[in-house]
């Protein structure tokens, strides 16, 4: 386990910035929807790689307990973000600002949805964090490869499966779990190859962190 200095706390600080950031414009930014290869998805798919390459950095580097940090201390944000969002939704505009519908129908979600996302945010956050420390002791810390895959990608699986229920199951009569299921399946198979393509940025990002010793 890497030990701190001056270099990787300033290394690490950028990462839970960065993951900081992911995780709002997921939240937020990642209510459009648009279409890849057929498949409806989220825009929010092309950062959701980047909170679980973050934590396999840091869990790699600095051990569970600091990627856990990373997860609780994110958690607690993303539940005051819903609650000023929430807030300020209720705020009521000025007379000369004409924008309250609009701005309702940007930033505002139905609590079920809102529920959803914290609630598969902070399983699956913290089930990837603990499946990359079992990997790591299985293979003796070899082998980055193989924790940072198969910890992303059964957390993504978990993540979309717990988000597509509470949000969807049985919102009306064509949502029932089979069809659900059939909204998971390809959305996390899109999460499984944009796991795969960041495994060099694993590698990269453990070696940056490390500097000098990773030599």
């Amino acid at each position: 386990m890497e030990k701190l200095n001056e270099s990787n706390i300033k290394k690490r600080d950028f990462l839970f910035a960065l993951f900081i950031m992911a995780m709002v414009v997921v939240n937020t930014l990642g209510s459009k929807i648009t279409t890849i290869f057929g498949v409806r998805v989220s825009v929010g798919i092309f950062l959701m790689p980047v909170l679980f390459l973050i934590t396999d950095i840091i869990g790699e580097v600095f051990g569970e307990k600091e990627a856990q940090h990373f997860v609780n201390v994110s958690t607690v944000m993303l539940i005051i973000m819903f609650a000023l969002i929430f807030l300020f939704i209720k705020v009521k505009p000025n007379e000369t600002w004409g924008l309250q519908k609009e701005y309702e129908v940007i930033f505002s979600s139905s609590m079920r949805m809102t529920l959803a996302s914290v609630i598969s945010f902070v399983i699956s956050q913290k089930l990837d964090v603990f499946l990359f420390g079992v990997w790591k002791k299985v293979t003796r810390g070899k082998y980055l490869w193989v924790r940072n895959n198969f910890s992303t990608i059964i957390s993504q699986f978990i993540d979309t499966t717990i988000f597509d229920f509470i949000a969807f199951y049985h919102m009306n009569e064509k949502y029932t779990a089979a069809f659900v299921f059939s909204l998971i399946i390809p959305y996390w198979l899109f999460k499984v190859a944009f796991a795969l393509l960041d495994t060099p940025f694993c590698y990269l990002g453990v070696r940056w962190m490390k500097g000098k010793s990773a030599q």
